[in-house]
């Protein structure tokens, strides 16, 4: 009964959290002159990738690797498909063609790195496939070029030029309020995926289904509730930034992490997965190309929420 009661309470620190982790950034992004992008690729992803990183911790240490990579791929799968797909019905999400020849391949290079050395042992003659911990130190330093290249580029982003604010925060207070918001986050998402694991016990339900879906979406809250609001404050950058970013945290920084802790075995058909997350970012490029302004428009959020339903009702025959 405690697990359901805090799986409730959870969605209200979500809520929260996300809400004081946007103003935050927000005005921090306008006292150090950073891009609302840059902000959204770093803080606000790391943020809200905290409880993916949480349960793979937990799962990589209980051995649990179904979960843990399920977790991830589904949060991935999660953050482009249902997050930007619900995000742009409600408001629709202009890109930038910085994010489109940049951020966004970079998470493509992100997904290929993970199945190739997953499948390493293919060309090995190994027996099975796995995410070894010299697999973790490779992506971790794939990770590490990437807080590179978002230092590099915030500090190009520099020069612009920001409208004036009616309302002015002192960053001591901005870090204040990003660190409450992390706390929130953080325990918001772990009360929603005890109660979301609890509740799949009772069902029966296995491992892996668990991981791609309700651990998941679970995990993949905070996302969808800070693009949500950053969104609807008009911050598009953090909206997108921070899925973008949150992928990229996911894939090279918690499954890193994870198999660093404990190598992780890997089923083959998570590579159905990997391709999944590609044809993903793929349908963001698409977007621009077909919705208005180079926008994620409602239209596009529509299709992102009805090929997500779609992969769902493969994971459930899947098992």
């Amino acid at each position: 009964m405690l697990e359901i009661i805090l799986f409730i309470v959870g969605f209200l620190f979500l809520v929260k959290g996300a809400d004081w982790l946007v103003d935050g950034s927000f005005f921090i992004a306008r006292h150090l002159r950073i891009s609302n992008m840059a902000i959204g690729l770093t803080v606000v992803a790391f943020g809200t990738s905290l409880p993916e990183l949480v349960v793979n911790l937990s799962a990589s240490l209980r051995g649990v690797a179904d979960l843990a990579i399920g977790n991830v791929f589904g949060s991935n799968i999660a953050n482009i498909l249902l997050i930007l797909g619900v995000t742009a019905v409600i408001c629709p999400l202009p890109l930038k063609k910085k994010t489109i020849v940049s951020e966004l391949p970079f998470t493509l290079i992100a997904a290929l790195l993970v199945g190739f050395l997953a499948n390493a042992a293919l060309f090995m003659n190994e027996s099975s496939l796995l995410l070894s911990r010299w697999d973790g130190l490779i992506l971790i330093f794939f990770f590490a070029l990437y807080l590179v290249y978002i230092v590099k580029t915030s500090k190009e982003f520099q020069e612009e030029i920001y409208e004036k604010e009616t309302r002015v925060m002192s960053i001591k207070r901005s870090v204040i309020l990003i660190v409450f918001g992390i706390i929130g986050l953080f325990l918001g998402g772990k009360w929603i995926v005890d109660g979301a694991v609890y509740i799949s016990l009772i069902l029966n339900l296995s491992e892996g289904f668990v991981g791609l879906t309700i651990v998941a979406i679970g995990t993949s809250m905070p996302e969808l509730v800070t693009s949500v609001i950053a969104a609807r404050k008009k911050n598009i950058d953090i909206a997108i930034g921070n899925v973008i970013g949150s992928n990229i945290f996911n894939l090279l920084w918690v499954l890193a992490v994870s198999s660093l802790i404990k190598p992780l075995p890997f089923c083959a058909i998570n590579n159905i997965d990997i391709m999944i997350i590609i044809f993903s970012s793929t349908l963001i490029i698409l977007s621009m190309a077909t919705g208005v302004r180079n926008a994620i428009d409602r239209k596009n959020g529509i299709l992102f929420l009805l090929v997500y339903l779609v992969y769902l009702i493969y994971l459930f025959y899947r098992g």
